[in-house]
């Protein structure tokens, strides 16, 4: 049984992060030619629609958004063979923001490397991250982070979004009967 540790970001704080990773999106392309957002289902899609949406807001352009299913692509899960990914655009020569909820080993970002890779080859691909924890065991790296998280392997890292969780909040979990 996992209990809450702490609170790390509450609803204020996601929304300031996705502003800055919104912005330091727009800077780093030098504009949003070609960019596409592509969030891994299901709260890394969350993340990436709100992403779009707040880049909407500020420079008055429709990026598109897409959904990314990765459990085809894991090597250290069981896979499915169903596809749930919804993207209704072609990726090649596009500059493709792969957005996660939390980053920490990297297997999840492979996967999602693998999944944009068999859909088409994309100019360059970035990375997004409400929340890195570190602990790779994967040479990955984060281009966008809204929050870097130390943790230890035994805390686990949840982010809540208001609509799939009813609300928006970022906590660290640990074991009940471990002392965290």
């Amino acid at each position: 049984m996992l209990k809450e540790k702490t609170e790390i970001m509450d609803a204020n704080a996601m929304r300031r992060a996705i502003t800055r990773i919104s912005f330091e999106i727009i800077e780093k392309n030098k504009g949003l030619q070609d960019i596409c957002i592509i969030g891994i289902l299901s709260r890394g899609a969350i993340i990436a629609k709100r992403l779009a949406k707040r880049i909407a807001e500020l420079e008055e352009v429709q990026v598109p958004v897409g959904y990314l299913d990765i459990t085809p692509y894991r090597d250290d899960k069981r896979r499915s063979t169903k596809d749930h990914s919804e993207i209704a655009f072609d990726v090649t020569g596009k500059k493709v923001v792969l957005v996660d909820d939390v980053i920490y080993t990297g297997r999840s970002v492979r996967a999602a490397i693998d999944g944009l890779m068999a859909r088409g080859r994309p100019e360059k691909i970035q990375l997004a991250s409400l929340v890195d924890r570190g602990h790779r065991e994967l040479p990955i790296r984060a281009d966008f982070i809204g929050k870097n998280l130390p943790t230890s392997a035994e805390e686990k890292v949840k982010v809540f979004v208001d609509e799939q969780d009813g609300i928006d909040r970022v906590v660290i979990l640990c074991e009940e009967e471990k002392q965290c």
